[in-house]
């Protein structure tokens, strides 16, 4: 059953589009952004909003900071240390069931780009069971993902040991050196993993239909006081969504990732084939309450809710019906 709060989302925006309008060219004002990790492809719409201008003629300056976890990085939110914080949309939810002021924003990435890689002596996932894999943490969104993929194939939880580690790299190493069984990667580690001689085992779309990866939470003091310029932040970001989904721009969103992440042309230029074939960025990235519904279910498996877990507790229909208005 779907719930009522779309309209609620809808009636949201009606009213903030009439209290705030569009966003003009203006000067710009310091948004603060916490992310996971440093380059992440994850933040490609970001990257190239900041390259072309589409920041600054929103009149937002942005200051990407990294975390090493989407904990951290929701953390440093909650706090007021930063006004916007990405990654891994469980890591919100559970912060706002403790109480955190924070509310979330949008979806950054709409599909899981996961996938699961192994030894090359383990061939199959059911040759997990006793071994030890890693992901980003005991609540992170990547524990639910790897259980959704194992389950089908005969492995469930208990079956194997788990160890954390908060990015892709940081996991990348841990397997490439033997120290872990099987891990969950993103591209462009993905293809590194192949290069070497990783075994993949599958890929995490085939199995998580209906959870977004990641997203993007705000405090609610700073997001209340400052809802012209969370537009124009939100605007830059879906005019950068529509220029990497412009495949004749290919070529120079490669070049941007290159830039930000270090990581070669070939490995970047692999990585914006696969992003494209999955559709991983949407250009409003609303957050629905089947999104929140689907997500919340899920992470029912862990068990760490300590209030209802009621939809209408996790979002804030004013701040979220910004998404929603963008053109």
């Amino acid at each position: 059953m779907r719930s009522a709060l779309p309209k609620l989302f809808g009636l949201a925006a009606v009213i903030a589009a009439l209290s705030y309008g569009t966003p003009a060219a203006t000067a710009a004002e310091t948004v603060t952004m916490v992310t996971t990790g440093k380059g992440s492809a994850q933040q490609w719409p970001i990257f190239i909003a900041i390259a072309k201008g589409y920041m600054a003629a929103s009149g937002v300056t942005l200051d990407l900071v990294a975390a090493p976890s989407t904990a951290a990085a929701v953390q440093q939110a909650a706090a007021g240390s930063a006004n916007i914080a990405s990654g891994g949309l469980t890591e919100p939810l559970l912060a706002i069931d403790k109480g955190a002021k924070i509310a979330v924003l949008r979806v950054e990435t709409q599909v899981a780009p996961y996938s699961l890689w192994a030894k090359p002596t383990i061939k199959s996932i059911p040759e997990l069971r006793g071994k030890l894999i890693s992901i980003g943490g005991a609540k992170d969104i990547t524990r639910i993902y790897l259980e959704r993929t194992l389950i089908p194939n005969g492995v469930k939880p208990g079956q194997y040991d788990m160890i954390f580690a908060g990015t892709t790299g940081a996991r990348f190493a841990a397997i490439s050196s033997g120290a872990v069984d099987a891990t969950l990667l993103i591209p462009p580690f993905s293809f590194k993993a192949k290069s070497i001689g990783l075994t993949h085992l599958a890929d995490v779309a085939d199995y998580t239909h209906g959870l977004p990866f990641t997203g993007y939470a705000t405090n609610i003091a700073w997001a209340e006081q400052h809802k012209p310029l969370l537009l124009g932040f939100l605007t830059a970001m879906a005019k950068g969504v529509d220029w990497f989904n412009d495949d004749a721009h290919r070529s120079e969103a490669i070049d941007i990732l290159v830039k930000r992440s270090g990581l070669s042309p070939a490995d970047v230029g692999a990585t914006y084939d696969y992003y494209r074939r999955l559709r991983v960025f949407d250009h409003k990235g609303s957050i629905e309450s089947d999104v929140v519904g689907n997500l919340i279910k899920a992470m029912q498996q862990m068990d760490d809710f300590d209030g209802p877990r009621d939809i209408s507790r996790f979002v804030d229909p004013d701040i979220i019906g910004l998404a929603g208005q963008v053109k």
